[in-house]
């Protein structure tokens, strides 16, 4: 239940208000983004990179239904990108896309706008030397997302893709995807999602994320194992156990385990934090706190301690 009332409170804008006008909140929302702009951005990229690990940037930003804010959106990943080459880090930092973010919701010739910005992202990351995911959001956006995907991939073939293991489809969707050269990052999900389309309960979506790392692994695609669950972790080393390291990733989010990021990194493994950042951070920081309890509580005593 208090998931579900956390994932409703990341849509709703009376709720967002509310949280965004309280003073105590800004030191807890730090542990999960990086900053509000750019430089903080690439400063909590060199960081991560001192010690081993890779990173992959999000500008933060969805549900836009405003040209002018996707062209700005494209506009800040354009600069991003040129501020990482800049700082020497592109070899190792690459930058997560929300096509809503882009264009994919305008109301006139949205996926055509969202296709043309993510291209301009691509082209810009691929004369810097880096690559592109695309993020994944609610399932009503997932057709139109992957095909997306198929559009960029013509011309960008290594522009990553997420799949989420609580949706229903995603184990068929990894088989299509499980090709050679596709990167494709599965996660749990973190959207509310109906009964029909997505596995409700936990013991289930595990499962499922299961069968699908499976499904991946045995391919000749580049798995990217986002998961913060110390059973699924262990899991997915043993599958990978007779792959070369260098053939798939582990990825968490900035904030979330970073004892146990450093420990896979000097492992020898990929190990690639998820960073965002920007001044639209409502929506993400309500669905981390949805993910886990430990993330609440955690939310809780920062106020009280603030207090």
């Amino acid at each position: 239940m208090l998931r579900s009332a956390l994932l409703a409170a990341s849509r709703s804008g009376a709720v967002r208000g509310l949280v965004e006008r309280t003073p105590l909140t800004r030191p807890v929302v730090k542990r999960f983004i990086s900053g509000d702009d750019v430089d903080a951005a690439v400063a909590t990229t060199g960081e991560l990179l001192a010690d081993g690990r890779y990173v992959t940037l999000d500008h933060l930003g969805e549900d836009t239904r405003d040209s002018t804010q996707a062209d700005a959106t494209v506009e800040a990943y354009l600069d991003l990108l040129r501020r990482l080459e800049l700082a020497g880090h592109t070899g190792r930092a690459e930058v997560s896309v929300k096509l809503s973010a882009v264009g994919q919701f305008l109301p006139e010739d949205g996926e055509k706008i969202a296709l043309d910005n993510a291209r301009r992202i691509c082209a810009a990351a691929g004369a810097v030397g880096t690559t592109v995911t695309l993020d994944m959001e609610d399932h009503t956006t997932t057709d139109s997302t992957l095909g997306i995907l198929h559009e960029l991939r013509v011309d960008f073939p290594w522009v990553g893709a997420v799949l989420q293991a609580y949706l229903k489809r995603t184990e068929q969707d990894c088989r299509d995807l499980a090709r050679a050269g596709s990167r494709v990052r599965l996660c749990k999900g973190a959207y509310k999602e109906p009964a029909s389309v997505a596995f409700q309960d936990k013991t289930e979506v595990d499962r499922s994320y299961v069968r699908c790392l499976k499904v991946l692994l045995e391919g000749p695609g580049y798995p990217m194992v986002a998961s913060h669950d110390p059973r699924l972790i262990a899991i997915a080393g043993e599958l990978a156990s007779e792959r070369s390291k260098d053939t798939y990733e582990f990825q968490m989010l900035y904030g979330i385990r970073p004892d146990e990021q450093r420990r896979l990194a000097a492992e020898g493994h990929r190990m690639r934090v998820y960073v965002p950042y920007g001044d639209e951070w409502y929506g993400y920081f309500m669905r981390r706190l949805a993910e886990r309890p430990a993330n609440v509580a955690f939310f809780l005593r920062s106020l009280v301690t603030t207090s």
